[in-house]
């Protein structure tokens, strides 16, 4: 599979199975598609019309050459390349999986009443609560117990807002330590916080122990305070912005990420992000809101074409940023072209439902978080283990050859098939797709691609 695409001037060929990108010129991108249709003589026949009265450069001979360099890529493995993994999809999706990273939902509660929440201002559909010091043990030991050979095991700190149980993600800490000497394993902790209760304490305890850490944040104040009040109704952007400064500062600007949420209502988003790069953080992530269509924050599909312009101007402002050295690293245009992630992840994404489940504060476990609550996800519990491994199998086996819609798809190696909870949602099946997001991320792999090809030059 072949994807060609034009953006910021540049003529840019993917090749999907091999994952080979190139930038090629119009004469090449054009023949490109003819290769595997036409013969040789009709692909120069065609093309000399086309190019009749343009420079020498373009003369048959030059055509002939073009045809030679594409077949010489065609060998190399570096175009029109076979798909090697879906013969042996059955196989990846029998495979043997262990548990390597756990979403602590450490508290059901929050100080906040954000207008998109999934969690429902903390309760995911339940009631509020804090996990306890006992039910977190007991996710700790469930995940060293399942967690097979592996040594290096993820455990993020999540809500609601997790810093209003902050002595127990301390005791936490302090526990998971005391346990990888005993089992030879080590803790990866993370911390997602809105930053209301953010204080010094927090933030040298979490530039000890936490080795990522996400702040909540949308962006422009009127943005920020409109989707992100407090339950009073005031913004939160005024308490929370000095904070999180001092804190990327704290981090050296690395190892944490601003993360926030565009809908509707900011469909210019790039200004937020924007606006987050010239506060200083060089960390963001801005993605967009994913809401039934009855929300009036909801992303319509009308909005798709504006949406596309600002990741173009966005790609844009970030490459001129960079090569003036003031850049800044965008999640979604984050890419890497010389190894990228390992097969299972290309084939399956997060590992949700089975190498990554979500614990709520009575221990109960889900295939990740935005599932907790929902009907027909209980899994099981910390104490017992999985007790429904139906639901296992079934994350097993969901991948990029089981959506009919990812098979033809340029992206899905890059997305290796989205969201399960997105798809659920709005498809009915962690099998199916969630179409705008599919949208959005094939728009977001075509800028980061072409992001690399301009540092390149």
């Amino acid at each position: 599979m072949v994807h060609q695409y034009k953006n910021n001037g540049y003529n840019i060929v993917l090749d999907v199975n091999s994952g080979a990108v190139h930038v090629v010129d119009d004469v090449t991108y054009d023949m490109i598609p003819l290769y595997e249709t036409h013969t040789r003589e009709e692909i120069l026949t065609e093309l000399t019309g086309k190019y009749a009265g343009r420079s020498p450069e373009d003369s048959v001979g030059e055509l002939e050459e073009v045809y030679e360099e594409i077949r010489e890529l065609a060998g190399s493995g570096q175009l029109f390349t076979e798909d090697e993994y879906e013969s042996c999809i059955q196989e990846f999706a029998g495979r043997k999986t262990v548990v390597k990273a756990l979403c602590l939902h450490i508290a059901h509660d929050c100080n906040l009443a954000c207008r998109y929440c999934f969690a429902e201002e903390g309760e995911y559909h339940g009631r509020r609560e804090l996990m306890s010091f006992e039910v977190g043990r007991a996710a700790l030991d469930f995940l060293i117990a399942n967690s097979g050979n592996r040594r290096n095991l993820e455990v993020d700190f999540f809500g609601g807002e997790p810093l209003m149980n902050f002595q127990v993600v301390k005791d936490l800490v302090a526990y998971g330590r005391e346990q990888e000497k005993l089992h030879d394993k080590k803790f990866r902790f993370t911390l997602t916080t809105n930053g209301v209760l953010l204080d010094d304490e927090v933030m040298e305890f979490a530039n000890r122990e936490m080795a990522n850490v996400v702040l909540s944040i949308d962006g422009r104040k009127e943005v920020h305070d409109y989707m992100r009040p407090f339950r009073r109704g005031d913004g939160s952007y005024d308490l929370i912005v000095p904070k999180f400064q001092k804190f990327a500062r704290s981090r050296n600007q690395e190892k944490y990420y601003v993360r926030g949420t565009f809908t509707h209502h900011n469909l210019d988003f790039s200004r937020d992000v924007l606006h987050l790069a010239d506060l200083g953080f060089t960390q963001i992530s801005v993605e967009p809101v994913v809401a039934p269509d009855c929300e009036d924050y909801a992303i319509c599909p009308e909005d798709l074409p504006r949406l596309f312009a600002e990741y173009d101007a966005l790609a844009v402002e970030l490459i001129r940023r960079k090569k003036e050295g003031r850049g800044f690293n965008f999640f979604h245009f984050m890419i890497d072209l010389e190894g990228g992630p390992c097969v299972a992840k290309r084939l399956s994404g997060c590992g949700s439902g089975t190498e990554y489940l979500a614990v709520t504060p009575w221990g109960d476990l889900y295939p990740c978080h935005q599932f907790v609550g929902m009907d027909g996800f209980y899994m099981g519990n910390v104490y017992e283990g999985v007790k429904k491994p139906e639901i296992r199998e079934a994350f097993l086996g969901c991948n990029v050859y089981a959506k009919e819609e990812c098979r033809d798809c340029f992206a899905k190696f890059y997305c290796s098939g989205g969201c399960a909870a997105n798809a659920y949602n709005f498809a009915g099946t962690i099998n199916g797709v969630y179409d705008i997001g599919c949208q959005l991320q094939r728009k977001r792999v075509e800028c980061a691609v072409m992001i690399q090809a301009a540092l390149a030059e």
